[in-house]
């Protein structure tokens, strides 16, 4: 591996606990509309601190997710709010999501995140140092990226550092086969149905509870034209054909047996935007969570706070080559 690579940290580099003593810890929950069957729980230090990461799904239980964040209220030092957005900006505005705010309105006490505040920052540094270390030369590649509109920052990056992304917001997530190839396109989509969207159901568009773990592969043509899939991995789970063979993930919330999956189908290689922690590479806003309760502030931080945490904290995304072949992309 290059000497570039020392942005990212091999799986068993990292600094796990496997079980919980009596300390003073950190502890940041995540309650997602998820599965539970992607369940976690990991102990991990940075610098001399202890901090507990959870993760409990609902199943696309709305009432137990608001039960559960309720009670969780005042008990720990962060929440995370899995499965779904609280937010999404378009045209600089920020709309929020009426489903996902009717969640937290009760929760008084904890900081709660959604990874939104994290992912603009996390996720550009990632892509411009993938290009700057020479690990990915994405000048002219060709990227599809399943949805731009959630991570903006990312978007963003890719297109500024050369690749051609086809962007499957309307794809993916209205079923409408309507590859968009812009962000200038992007944002007026972006837009134009914000308002409307953020006031719907989420599962209508977004995989929730089983549905995380169902394969329905769909609008095949777009993985396999692309050299690089990126962007939210339940997307990329549950529409992926059976075979990937030789393409590059770039995306988070990976488990184990996502990375058995991705593996057999041929995936060469595997970049999370946050590090792996026990075999598993936990959401954005887990990871906003963490350092909010690292902070010590009691709320979102803004990008320059984020940029200037991850630093001091050395929190690096992962990197894995899923064929054994390690050399640039």
């Amino acid at each position: 591996m290059s000497s570039g690579t020392s942005f990212f940290r091999e799986r068993s580099r990292i600094m796990i606990a496997s079980q919980t003593t009596e300390c003073s810890c950190k502890h940041i929950v995540s309650v997602s509309l998820g599965s539970s069957e992607r369940n976690a729980k990991s102990t991990l230090q940075l610098k001399g601190q202890t901090f507990v990461i959870e993760r409990l799904g609902t199943d696309g239980n709305l009432q137990k997710a608001r039960q559960l964040l309720e009670e969780l209220d005042g008990q720990v030092d962060a929440l995370g709010l899995g499965g779904t957005d609280l937010y999404v900006y378009a045209g600089g505005r920020r709309y929020t999501f009426r489903e996902s705010a009717r969640l937290i309105e009760n929760v008084k006490k904890t900081p709660v995140l959604d990874g939104s505040g994290l992912k603009n920052s996390l996720e550009r540094i990632l892509i411009n140092r993938l290009a700057a270390d020479k690990i990915i030369d994405f000048q002219g590649k060709k990227v599809l990226m399943v949805c731009g509109v959630d991570r903006f920052g990312m978007a963003e990056a890719l297109v500024a550092n050369g690749a051609d992304v086809t962007f499957g917001d309307l794809i993916f997530g209205l079923n409408w086969d309507h590859p968009i190839k812009s962000l200038q396109t992007l944002d007026k989509f972006a837009k134009l149905l914000a308002p409307v969207l953020t006031k719907l159901p989420v599962r209508w568009f977004y995989p929730m509870g089983a549905k995380q773990s169902q394969r329905k592969p769909q609008h095949q043509k777009y993985f396999f034209e692309n050299d690089i899939i990126a962007g939210d991995f339940h997307f990329i789970r549950r529409f992926m054909p059976d075979k990937l063979t030789g393409k590059t993930i770039i995306t988070n919330t990976v488990t184990a047996g996502d990375r058995k999956l991705l593996r057999s189908a041929g995936v060469r290689c595997l970049i999370t935007t946050t590090p792996s922690l026990d075999g598993r590479s936990y959401g954005t806003n887990v990871m906003e969570g963490l350092l909010v309760a690292a902070s010590g502030a009691g709320k979102q931080l803004d990008a320059a706070a984020y940029e200037k945490l991850l630093e001091e904290y050395k929190i690096e995304s992962g990197l894995e080559y899923l064929s054994g072949e390690e050399e640039h992309i």
